[in-house]
C-alpha cells in the first residue's frame, strides 16, 4: 500500500467515525428534545429539534463522501456504537441544564473530530472533503455557541 493509499484509508476510517458520531449526536439531541422539561421547556424543545434536524442532515453527506472515496460506510446500530465517541445518555430525568451542558460538550468534541478529519483530508489530497468540512465545522461551532450561551 502506498502512502497515498494509507492516507485515503485513514480518511475513510475517520469519516466513518465522524458518521458514527453524527448519528449518535443526532439521537442524543433528539432524546433531549423529547425529554426536556422545566421553565425553558419551550425554547429548548425547539432548539434541540432544530439542532437534531441539522445534525441528521449531515449523515447522508458524510456517508456519500465515504462512498465517493471508494470506502464502505457504517451498516447498523452496532457499527455506529462501535465507532462513536459520543457517550449515551439514557437518563430521562436529567435536568435541562445538564442536557444543554452535555450537548455543548458533545458538539465541542465533534468540532475537534471535524478538524482532525479535515487534516486527514488534506494529507490524502482530498480537496472536496477538505472544503466541505469547513461548512460542517461552522454548523457545529454555531450549535456549541448557542448551547454555551444558555449555560453561561
Amino acid at each position: 500500500m502506498t502512502s497515498k493509499d494509507n492516507s485515503k484509508a485513514a480518511l475513510i476510517d475517520s469519516l466513518n467515525g465522524l458518521l458514527a458520531d453524527t448519528f449518535a449526536l443526532y439521537v442524543k439531541t433528539k432524546n433531549y428534545h423529547w425529554h426536556v422539561k422545566g421553565p425553558q421547556f419551550h425554547d429548548l424543545h425547539l432548539l434541540f429539534d432544530a439542532q437534531a434536524t441539522e445534525i441528521f442532515g449531515l449523515t447522508d453527506l458524510i456517508a456519500e463522501r465515504v462512498r465517493k472515496l471508494g470506502g464502505r460506510t457504517l451498516t447498523s446500530i452496532g457499527s455506529i456504537a462501535a465507532k462513536t465517541s459520543i457517550d449515551d445518555s439514557d437518563d430521562t430525568n436529567l435536568d435541562a441544564k445538564g442536557m444543554v451542558k452535555q450537548l455543548f460538550d458533545d458538539n465541542t468534541a465533534y468540532v475537534a473530530t471535524l478538524k482532525a478529519t479535515k487534516e486527514l483530508a488534506g494529507e490524502a489530497g482530498d480537496n472536496a472533503t477538505d472544503g466541505i468540512i469547513d461548512d460542517w465545522t461552522d454548523q457545529a461551532e454555531q450549535r456549541a455557541w448557542f448551547l454555551r450561551e444558555i449555560i453561561a
